[in-house]
Order: C-alpha cells, then sequence, then structure tokens
C-alpha cells in the first residue's frame, strides 16, 4: 500500500478553495489483519500500518499548518475497542489501533496550543466489511502449535458480527463529536465495546485481566 504526499496536498488544497477553509479532518481509512504474526510476510506487516497509522499521520501533518493558521480545527481519528483491549490473533491490528490511540493523545496536547482538538472514536461491532473485503487473514497449517489458538478465534468470530448495529449509529457519534463543542478525547460507540472495556477498566489489574482472557479461548 502505497500513496504520495502531493494527492493529500492536493485534496486538502481542493477542499479549501470549494469551502474557504477546513474545519474537520475524520482519518477513517483502516482495515483489520488478524492471525498468527510469524505467519504475515513483511510486506503484509508494512501494508496495514502504512494504512492505519502512516497514512493518518501523513494527512493529519498535511493540515496542521492550516488548523494553526486558524487557530482552530478538528481531527478525529477512528480507533477501536482494539485500541484499548487486545484479543489473541489482533497483534497487528492492535499495534496500529493502540498507535492511534497514543498518537492521538500526545497530539491533543500539541494542538491545544493554537485552539485544536483531537478526538477519538472507539466502536465495537458494526456492519461494515470489516470481516469481508477490508479483513486480512494470515495462518500457516504447518505451525501446528498455533491451530487449537486459531481454530478458538476463528469460531468466534461469525458469532462477533452476526448482530452487528448499522454504521449509521457510529457516523451519529461522529457528527456528535464534531459539533458538541467539548473538550472530551475518547468516544466509545456499541454495548460491546462498552462492556469490554469496562471489563477491562474494572480489573483489579492487567494480569487479572489478561487471565480472563486467556480462560475463555482455551479448549
Amino acid at each position: 500500500m502505497s500513496w504520495d504526499t502531493e494527492s493529500i496536498a492536493n485534496a486538502m488544497n481542493d477542499g479549501i478553495q470549494k469551502f474557504g477553509k477546513i474545519d474537520v479532518l475524520v482519518n477513517n481509512a483502516g482495515y483489520g489483519a488478524y492471525g498468527t504474526l510469524e505467519s504475515f510476510s513483511r510486506e503484509r506487516i508494512v501494508n496495514i500500518f502504512n494504512t492505519n497509522v502512516i497514512g493518518l499521520l501523513d494527512v493529519t501533518k498535511a493540515l496542521l499548518s492550516h488548523f494553526r493558521k486558524n487557530k482552530n480545527g478538528l481531527i478525529i481519528n477512528i480507533s477501536s475497542m482494539a485500541g484499548i483491549v487486545a484479543f489473541p490473533l489482533g497483534t497487528l491490528y492492535h499495534a496500529t489501533k493502540f498507535a492511534v490511540e497514543g498518537i492521538s493523545e500526545a497530539l491533543s496536547y500539541e494542538v491545544e496550543q493554537f485552539g485544536g482538538k483531537v478526538k477519538i472514536i472507539e466502536p465495537g461491532a458494526f456492519a461494515t466489511d470489516f470481516a469481508g473485503r477490508s479483513f486480512d487473514f494470515s495462518n500457516d497449517e504447518s505451525m501446528v502449535e498455533y491451530q487449537s489458538l486459531v481454530g478458538k478465534v476463528m469460531s468466534v468470530m461469525p458469532d462477533i458480527f452476526a448482530n452487528a448495529g448499522p454504521v449509521s449509529v457510529v457516523a451519529d457519534v461522529i457528527y456528535g463529536a464534531a459539533t458538541d463543542g467539548t473538550d472530551q478525547l475518547r468516544y466509545v460507540v456499541g454495548e460491546d465495546a462498552e462492556g469490554i472495556i469496562n471489563r477491562r477498566r474494572q480489573a483489579e489489574d492487567d494480569e487479572a485481566f489478561i487471565q480472563t482472557m486467556k480462560s475463555e479461548y482455551k479448549s
């Protein structure tokens, strides 16, 4: 996955020319990569970081001078509950979403200096193409040590998306975040996301939570 920064600059300039200025940037590009890390090629590893992290940084950086000149501007980054809680086989996807969380929180201090804001949207499972076209799965069955875990995780995947809500719910939260005028940083979206994130926060410590997660994925 590659792009040129000139295309980003052109899109930004087209937007400014048409509307006079840009008030809100929504970084939504991303996809999921799941499977055993050992089975992923380096190229596929680089691809997901380019899309989910480097692309976000490139677009954001391109707009910062515009926001700074206007002494305002809102950056909304689409993260995930996967940026707070990690699940088995999600090493690459969680790494990118944890990165989005860290980038967003740290950047919020910077843009505050000129009146800007950063907000993070953390959805659970919704009816997108995440589990289809936007899902990069990798597994090498010859690595027998992993297969019990792979089988268990993949067996529950359909259930996770079976009752996924409409994406309009997420769109409404994004619009609300863009217009509510608050300094709220994080917006959790979906009962599943609220449930698992609350479980993580209410656990006595990280080890207790991780042990609970491990018990759910044992054969």
